[in-house]
């Protein structure tokens, strides 16, 4: 993906695989949603007309093949299948739909609703499968509709399946697990346990785990204040820039990997990000965290003492200023439900 004019866009790498998001309403409420879904998320289902523009824009751009995720794709299974023959309208293959097996109370329609993605060329689902989750979706559900695909030849993958043998020792696989449950049949610190397992990058309601677990840090020491000139020490962030697993929302934005609640328009993504359009946005990609403390603490942020890390004190910085006026790519919405279900 180029540029129109470097020296007023930002070059994002070229998109060649990613996913798009159905919705960011979702059954469960997990502790380490990178994107905050919930049944509380508004914004229903990604839209017909979105969706074949989506994909229209992906295809002129490259991009050949994507995966589906959400929220919960299966909350809407018409909406589903429109998305799905979007992609196969613009020559985009579909690798997986990600499920977290919530509609499998009926073998029957289980039955059915594999049959109606393969009539659209999706061979393969992403299942669920970890103790956050079970929180919110029985364990038996994801193991049932592993056996279903496998009776059928429906291809699906675990994910992940490390998780099947710690899970094997809940009592009651049947019935949703409270952290209490949880804690009492796997460990005592079966959260951070799992973390660490997936290897989570700290972001949307992940960072929920970090500010439990994580080491308080003196705001001081991550800003890197120069005391000499009172300044701080500028280190460009290029997450922003990178590609490499990119989301596109029911909106049509575009959201760079990890760096969930920025959200550009997926038109200007493609095209180069204009500079000075979006001002935390330009702080991060030219000075990193730093340059974004010093945005927002000209306009009145006030930090906390302490934070976990870096990314948690952006996190909180990008939060303030989706309250402010003039930042259109931070959505608010994210920032308030990522502190929802701690």
């Amino acid at each position: 993906m180029t540029s129109t004019n470097s020296n007023t866009h930002h070059k994002i790498d070229r998109l060649t695989h990613g996913g798009i998001m159905t919705n960011y309403q979702c059954n469960a409420a997990c502790r380490h949603c990178l994107y905050a879904c919930s049944p509380e998320r508004s914004g229903g289902y990604i839209q017909p007309y979105m969706a074949d523009k989506i994909c229209n824009l992906l295809n002129k751009c490259g991009c050949r093949s994507i995966h589906i995720g959400g929220g919960e794709p299966f909350l809407d299974i018409n909406g589903l299948l429109n998305l799905l023959q979007a992609a196969r309208d613009n020559n985009i293959t579909v690798e997986y739909v990600e499920t977290n097996a919530f509609w499998v109370q009926d073998e029957d329609q289980a039955h059915e609703y594999l049959q109606m993605i393969s009539k659209v060329g999706v061979d393969t689902l992403c299942i669920s499968l970890d103790p956050f989750h079970a929180e919110y979706v029985p364990t038996t559900l994801p193991i049932k509709l592993a056996e279903i695909c496998s009776k059928t030849g429906f291809g699906y993958f675990l994910w992940q399946d490390r998780f099947r043998k710690t899970l094997s020792r809940l009592h009651t696989p049947n019935k949703v697990q409270s952290r209490a449950d949880l804690e009492r049949q796997l460990s005592p610190n079966y959260v951070i346990e799992t973390a660490q397992a997936y290897g989570l990058r700290m972001g949307g309601r992940a960072l929920s785990i970090e500010a439990e677990y994580g080491t308080p840090i003196p705001v001081a020491q991550l800003i890197n204040t120069n005391q000499a000139s009172h300044t701080t020490q500028k280190k460009p962030c290029r997450n922003l820039l990178a590609a490499g697993h990119f989301h596109v929302d029911l909106y049509g934005r575009y959201i760079p990997p990890g760096c969930t609640g920025i959200a550009i328009p997926l038109e200007e993504a493609i095209a180069g990000v204009p500079k000075d359009k979006y001002p935390a946005f330009d702080a991060l990609v030219t000075g990193g965290v730093m340059a974004l403390y010093d945005l927002a603490h000209k306009q009145g942020f006030k930090p906390q003492a302490t934070y976990t890390s870096s990314c948690a004190l952006c996190f909180h910085l990008r939060h303030w200023l989706s309250t402010q006026d003039g930042f259109p790519e931070l959505d608010a919405e994210h920032y308030a439900a990522s502190l929802m279900y701690t």
